[in-house]
């Protein structure tokens, strides 16, 4: 008796469940499976008693929490699905709920799918993505807004030094800072016990025994130095570059190219200069104009004037080109030289100091003094246009005159 009262009660209570969400039919097979629980305890309940007659108090009790432990577990079981039912109520109740004034048969149900649809959760891989996109949106609006805020502070790098930029495009005069030179090792001098007393005013200091050039002064030699090949190139000056060391032959090469001058990447000849027609007697000689073109007409008389000697000469390397310097200074052809604190300063016209055991030193410095010779030979080149010289032109009766003693060469050759 008491099982079945509880299960009655269990039945009055589902009804009243079912009355208040309106789902008769899953209550009802609920309310079936209780039942069948409920009849099964019952003929437990039988064999228990023609078992075990002595205690008939402890039945209802077992019973009892059996029964509860089974609608229990049924509504556990059964309480998602009562929840997710549970929601479509007021969906279907907003087209079966009042009464209108419109006809019944105007009425019309919303199609099933679309409900569905509507109900059915979202994919849990669509609502990550879609977390993840709103989160890269925010942060991506963060840092416009700290960008828009905070562009105007910091430092800009507007150029970055690269060793191999120095060959392939040498910086201008104009564009040689104390951050470049630093970057090419030309503070970098010799040890203190080898340095020349004549270069003390180019030093700035002493580190670790070894003598550092100053920056300033390096700089500003070398601006003279290129000042000064370029106005030799504008008046149509011969220049000569001369590098001797191991790796210098590709900057003394670039150099020449970009002044319209010579080179020379090996070894000095001794004499060159001095008995220049016994040398470079066999060199070919050409006549040109003020733009540069050949004029084969003036080739004959070129049979016994002497050699040419250069306007200028460029040496990366003084130390080993002492032979060479002396013969400049026989015939008065002024130089440019890398003077280290070893080297010195009065064998040449116009000093740079500067490291010259450097590749990176003697190229950056070997470029800018191509690039200025470059700037004289189109400034030249433009003045030739508009029929102007920066120098005298020469006439066919004077190639046949000595430059030295004024005679004619012909009654020289003769003699």
């Amino acid at each position: 008796m008491t099982s079945m009262k509880y299960s009655t009660d269990l039945n009055i209570q589902v009804d009243n469940l079912v009355d208040v969400h309106g789902l008769k039919g899953f209550v009802h097979e609920s309310k079936q499976r209780v039942a069948l629980e409920a009849s099964g305890i019952r003929q437990a309940r039988q064999k228990f008693k023609r078992t075990c007659p002595q205690y008939p108090p402890r039945q209802t009790h077992l019973q009892f929490s059996l029964t509860k432990m089974i609608v229990r577990k049924v509504c556990m079981r059964q309480s998602r699905q009562l929840l997710a039912l549970s929601r479509r109520a007021p969906i279907s109740s907003r087209f079966q709920s009042t009464l209108t004034e419109t006809p019944v048969e105007t009425l019309q149900t919303p199609p099933t799918e679309s409900i569905t649809e509507s109900i059915k959760p979202e994919n849990p891989l669509t609502e990550m993505v879609q977390a993840q996109s709103a989160a890269d949106t925010a942060q991506d609006s963060a840092l416009d807004t700290r960008r828009s805020k905070f562009h105007k502070l910091g430092t800009k790098v507007k150029t970055a030094y690269h060793p191999e930029d120095v060959l392939r495009n040498p910086p201008k005069p104009s564009q040689v800072t104390l951050e470049l030179l630093l970057a090419s090792g030309t503070h970098m001098g010799h040890s203190t016990s080898r340095w020349n007393p004549q270069n003390s005013r180019y030093i700035f200091g002493i580190r670790e025994g070894v003598h550092m050039i100053s920056l300033d002064q390096t700089a500003a030699y070398l601006r003279r130095a290129a000042k000064v090949v370029e106005e030799v190139a504008a008046r149509g000056g011969l220049i000569l570059f001369a590098g001797t060391r191991d790796g210098q032959k590709r900057a003394v090469v670039k150099a020449a190219e970009l002044a319209k001058g010579y080179h020379i990447f090996e070894r000095w000849i001794p004499g060159s200069l001095t008995n220049g027609q016994q040398i470079l007697g066999h060199c070919e000689t050409r006549v040109v104009n003020a733009l540069d073109q050949e004029l084969p007409d003036f080739k004959q008389d070129l049979a016994d004037r002497p050699s040419l000697k250069p306007d200028l000469v460029v040496c990366l390397n003084p130390l080993e080109n002492a032979v060479l310097l002396h013969e400049c200074g026989v015939n008065n052809v002024p130089t440019i030289g890398i003077i280290d604190t070893d080297a010195d300063p009065t064998r040449v016209t116009y000093p740079i100091p500067s490291n010259d055991d450097s590749l990176r030193a003697t190229h950056l410095i070997a470029g800018v003094l191509g690039r200025a010779g470059e700037a004289g030979q189109l400034r030249r080149m433009k003045m030739a246009e508009a029929g102007q010289t920066t120098y005298k032109p020469i006439t066919a009766a004077e190639l046949r005159l000595d430059p030295f003693t004024g005679l004619n060469l012909s009654d020289l050759a003769k003699k």
